[in-house]
Order: structure tokens, then C-alpha cells, then sequence
């Protein structure tokens, strides 16, 4: 899915860019908390390679976890994924999307009973 990025600061490039270059190195910063075992005890993805486990060529992300607020850009929130780490870590949101659209957000709807 395309990002939207009037939902991000407007220096948002900038951000991505420092987090995934100068602070991540190129390298997925993911520790497990995606759900994947990583045997190193942190992802071996490094971007623009191939996936140690995917074989697909590695683009890291940033995500902002735990607090998924696209507004809160504090370095302890984001996070340089791999998009197999990054899409696994939003596994849920991404279930919801499909299940009720991306703009649910479950307090305006009518149940059917």
C-alpha cells in the first residue's frame, strides 16, 4: 500500500532518512519483537541485499512502534525495519485494514445483531 505522507511531520524524509542511515547503518534494527526468532539476537537484513530469509532484496522501513502515532518521531519510537519484520510487526493493524477498511476505526459503526 502507497504511503500517504500527509499523515507524516513534514520533515519526515529527513527523519527516515537519519534513523535508517546514520543511526541503523543500513541494517534492520529488529530484535524479535516482530515475532521472528532471529538467531543472532537481531535481524542479519541489510539494505539493498538479499533477505537472509526471504531472498527479496531488502528495503528498510521505519516504523514507529510501540506507539504507532505517525506524529511521534522520538528516536526511542522508530525503528529501521526490514519491510518482512516491519509488515510482520503490523500484522494486526494490517488484518484489521482488510477486514473493515483502513479508515475503521470501530466506534462508528452500527452492529448487526
Amino acid at each position: 500500500m502507497p504511503i500517504n505522507y500527509s499523515e507524516y511531520p513534514a520533515d519526515w524524509h529527513e527523519i527516515s532518512l537519519r534513523i535508517r542511515e546514520e543511526r541503523a547503518q543500513g541494517r534492520c534494527e529488529c530484535d524479535g519483537k516482530c515475532g521472528h526468532h532471529h538467531p543472532q539476537g537481531r535481524c542479519e537484513a541489510v539494505n539493498g541485499e538479499p533477505h537472509p530469509r526471504t531472498g527479496s532484496r531488502v528495503v528498510l522501513t521505519v516504523a514507529h512502534w510501540p506507539d504507532s502515532d505517525k506524529h511521534n518521531v522520538a528516536d526511542d519510537n522508530l525503528h529501521a525495519l526490514c519491510q518482512s519484520c516491519h509488515l510482520s510487526l503490523d500484522r494486526d493493524k494490517h488484518a484489521r485494514n482488510r477486514r473493515y477498511g483502513r479508515h475503521h476505526d470501530g466506534k462508528h459503526q452500527l452492529r448487526l445483531i
